[in-house]
């Protein structure tokens, strides 16, 4: 099976300069020859500790019926992810600390290495044995949106590794509902954002595992979560769940045509919204995720409708998994908690927990004496290893990571690092002026550098706070939300098109003028759904989780103390 060591158990622990004293932190005296002292990107580094991470062991669902009885001619297609060959589908999940882990029906997991080094798997998709070696494979996509499909070499080498292609950054979901035209391979689906859904048929050729592409209709942006299901009614075809933002779930039979691979959607029924993640659990079981962390259990009872609810595991036993393969959300990386620094110079690093709040704070600075010449920043990812990156800006200089981007950004009062707003799985900046012109700058991929500066328009001075990270619609395309001095919160819906990156302006609600500080932590429940903080004047933080489209949950308070520090961000 797939090697269970890791190469990456430090990756989390990036260290970042950061300098918080400028007069501690010059390379030199000013000079003819040096005016513009620059702080040292060797002598200070903040370092964002990886939160502790267990992987749980699952008490996984197992049905000895199925396991080599009338399925058995589609077992190939069926049986996606069991990387312990026992006959029985495992799980894959992304972690807090970027890493993979696998946990099997036979007790094994642990590790689950691709030797993938930064570049973090995104979306992960098990497709079972397409290349007739007995081996199972995985499909996993990039965040700049090229998909591979790797599979086990042997039990000491790294895994075969082939690229499918790239340009898969325009799909918000990739899934394997399993074997959809009946040739004994599983197939694949993929949603746009703007919520069109194509089937890629499996071709068995692992050096080019999937055909082109068909679509199979629009719509399918009705719904927040999409689960490749596997053989829900034992008719030996591959089904799909889906649910929507009012929580409804829905049933789609495969019915073995590929050119019209579902039938008619069957409501299965309310109040699914309380789960933050859908998934398989193999051999007719669908399982779900709340907000506490805690794991369900629903079996199928063989006509795609579900049994009653079964707790499997400890309250919060899920906490800390980021993304499960073929999990229903739209995966999310890019930025995964909020920075904090006190007047005296100490900065603070508060993690998300993933169950909707924060963990305790960890100590990543303390270098005495801060000075407000130096500005501290907080982007979304910038390059491929889906962790926000920590700038900062001196006497107009751009640092990002402890490398100098440039100078001349001292004409901004503003500038924002919300993800991708180009539509090219790249993360880049927004930069407003002290006239109110707002800009764009498209990054390159690994956070170093960035194209000219592209004009979004004039007018964005009457807002006092630009915010982002991530998606806040619901289309995978990322968003910005803007608060006007009256207090006004606005949302404006990315396009992925450089030249107008958004779309009009819809208000979410007035009274944010409580919060003095307001702050995008990226996803805080890991629902896939970026999600928002304020911190009130009396230093109260409060976290509000988005629910659906361009809605948030009532808030939350998190604890008081927070106005110690003169910057969240």
């Amino acid at each position: 099976m797939f090697l269970t060591h890791s190469k990456r158990a430090g990756r989390l622990a990036a260290c970042t300069a950061l300098a918080l004293s400028a007069g501690m932190l010059l390379a030199g005296t000013a000079s003819a020859d040096n005016p513009s002292p620059r702080p040292s990107a060797t002598k200070r580094v903040a370092e964002k500790k990886a939160p502790s991470f267990t992987p749980p062991k699952l008490a996984l669902p197992q049905r000895e019926d199925v396991r080599m009885g009338a399925a058995t001619a589609t077992a190939g297609a069926r049986l996606q992810s069991d990387l312990d060959r026992d006959g029985f589908e495992d799980i894959i999940f992304r972690a807090v600390d970027g890493q993979l882990y696998s946990s099997t029906s036979s007790g094994q997991g642990g590790a689950f290495e691709l030797f993938r080094t930064e570049d973090v798997a995104k979306e992960i998709v098990p497709i079972g044995n397409q290349g007739g070696t007995g081996e199972p494979e995985v499909l996993v996509l990039s965040e700049n949106g090229t998909l591979k499909l790797y599979r086990d070499a042997d039990p000491y080498g790294s895994p075969y590794e082939s690229t499918v292609g790239g340009g898969w950054q325009i799909y918000n979901k990739i899934s394997s509902p399993g074997d959809l035209n009946g040739d004994g391979r599983a197939d694949v689906i993929a949603r746009t954002k703007d919520g069109s859904l194509y089937l890629y048929l499996a071709t068995g050729n692992l050096s080019k595992p999937l055909g082109a592409r068909t679509l199979i209709g629009g719509g399918w942006g009705a719904y927040d979560q999409i689960v490749g299901f596997g053989d829900a009614n034992r008719d030996g075809r591959g089904d799909l769940y889906a649910r929507d933002t009012a929580g409804t779930l829905w049933f789609y039979a495969g019915t073995g045509k590929a050119s019209a691979p579902f039938g008619a959607r069957k409501a299965i029924g309310g109040g699914w919204g309380v789960y933050t993640q859908l998934l398989p659990g193999g051999d007719g079981f669908l399982l779900a995720r709340d907000q506490k962390g805690s794991l369900y259990v629903y079996a199928g009872k063989g006509n795609g409708t579900l049994a009653a609810p079964q707790k499997s595991g400890s309250t919060g036993s899920m906490k800390g998994i980021v993304h499960f393969a073929n999990g229903g959300g739209n995966p999310y990386t890019g930025k995964e908690g909020i920075f904090a620094t006190t007047p005296a110079g100490a900065l603070y690093w508060y993690n998300g927990s993933t169950t909707g709040s924060l963990d305790p704070r960890v100590l990543a600075s303390d270098n005495g004496g801060y000075d407000d010449a130096l500005v501290p920043l907080h982007f979304s990812s910038l390059n491929q290893d889906a962790l926000s990156d920590l700038g900062f800006l001196y006497e107009g200089v751009l640092y990002i990571e402890g490398a100098e981007i440039g100078p001349g950004w001292h004409v901004y009062d503003t500038i924002v690092g919300p993800g991708d707003l180009t539509g090219d799985g790249k993360g880049d900046l927004l930069a407003r002026d002290k006239s109110g012109v707002l800009y764009l700058y498209a990054g390159n991929g690994a956070g170093t550098a960035f194209g000219g500066r592209i004009k979004v328009g004039p007018g964005w001075g009457s807002y006092d706070k630009l915010v982002g990270a991530g998606d806040y619609t619901g289309d995978g395309r990322t968003d910005l939300l803007a608060t006007t001095p009256g207090g006004d919160l606005y949302l404006y819906g990315g396009t992925g098109s450089a030249s107008a990156p958004f779309k009009g302006r819809v208000k979410i609600g007035p009274g944010w003028q409580t919060y003095g500080k307001l702050v995008a932590p990226g996803d805080l429940n890991a629902d896939g759904k970026a999600d928002l903080i304020g911190v009130a004047h009396n230093g109260d933080l409060y976290t509000y989780l988005n629910t659906a489209p361009g809605k948030f949950s009532g808030r939350v308070k998190f604890g008081p103390g927070f106005q110690i520090y003169n910057k969240v961000f």
